[in-house]
């Protein structure tokens, strides 16, 4: 059974570095075909989609996904805006650099917010949105209890010095996943130590102390699933109990106008627990457009 160092290991070799407005920044792609740009959140990085991404390719698609700054292989600046807004410019100029003019998009968590507001700057290049467990009233959004601490001062890096393999053993089970059993100990582990590489997590807590509130940035995520040029849809972990579906997912519905949301039974991080049905949904749009 492979460690954890391994397990990492073998993600960095699957992937490569490019650099996008002097920062290093590390892609995960696989497959031939139309391009699907994966977008995570926190506490997460690329590899939360390296499942989904190996779907996407198994159906004739392009999958890829990139670590945003400060989260994962990619650079970790200090003097860096870490801002919302700028992530979501980052996340267009990595699109750029990559030779993407036209792209499907699949968001989940705070890449939710910043892949609205990247779609509504540039909804021509759009050619479909996915949303999964995520929010799109930035100013009404409440972080889920154990996400609070961060965003204090002292008391978020006290907290994040807490956060160890056996710690996170704890949030995994109980907001991750529904299905601890299926993944290997050292593979979920990987995520504390993607997160805290290099910096010990301190790009993290920016992007914790960043979270937009504003009407305006509101108006802004509105207008990527609004009468849109492109199809939407909406997958949700149903057993989330951070991100609700009763809270956010009736809100991602009403907001975009679905006619429904595809519920699936998993926790937060449902590209780890349904990645199959994941990529099965977005080919799906792909086929109809």
């Amino acid at each position: 059974m492979p460690t954890t160092p391994e397990i990492i290991a073998a993600h960095r070799a699957a992937g490569r570095t490019i650099t996008v407005d002097g920062l290093n920044t590390f892609v995960l792609e696989q497959g031939q075909g139309e391009p699907v740009l994966c977008l995570h959140g926190v506490p997460t990085s690329s590899f939360l989609y390296r499942k989904v991404i190996a779907e996407l390719a198994g159906r004739g698609l392009r999958g890829i996904s990139f670590d945003l700054p400060g989260l994962g292989f990619t650079d970790r600046p200090a003097d860096f805006d870490y801002g919302f807004a700028n992530l979501a410019h980052f996340t267009a100029r990595v699109t750029e650099e990559l030779g993407l003019e036209r792209f499907h998009l699949v968001v989940h968590d705070v890449g939710g917010p910043v892949g609205f507001a990247m779609a509504a700057t540039h909804p021509e290049r759009i050619r479909s949105l996915t949303i999964l467990n995520t929010w799109v009233d930035v100013v009404n959004f409440t972080k889920p209890l154990p996400m609070r601490p961060f965003e204090l001062p002292l008391v978020g890096e006290a907290e994040l010095a807490t956060i160890n393999h056996l710690t996170w053993q704890l949030m995994w089970k109980g907001l991750g996943v529904k299905d601890s059993d299926r993944i290997p100990t050292a593979e979920s582990n990987a995520y504390v130590d993607l997160l805290k590489r290099d910096d010990g997590g301190t790009a993290f807590l920016k992007i914790m102390r960043s979270f937009p509130g504003s009407e305006a940035f509101r108006d802004l995520c509105y207008r990527a699933v609004r009468d849109v040029p492109y199809p939407v849809q909406a997958i949700w972990g149903m057993d989330d109990p951070g991100l609700t579906y009763d809270r956010y997912g009736e809100e991602i519905k009403r907001v975009a106008g679905l006619e429904e949301v595809y519920g699936v039974r998993a926790k937060h991080f449902v590209p780890e627990e349904r990645a199959g049905e994941i990529a099965e949904r977005v080919a799906g749009l792909v086929k109809g457009i």
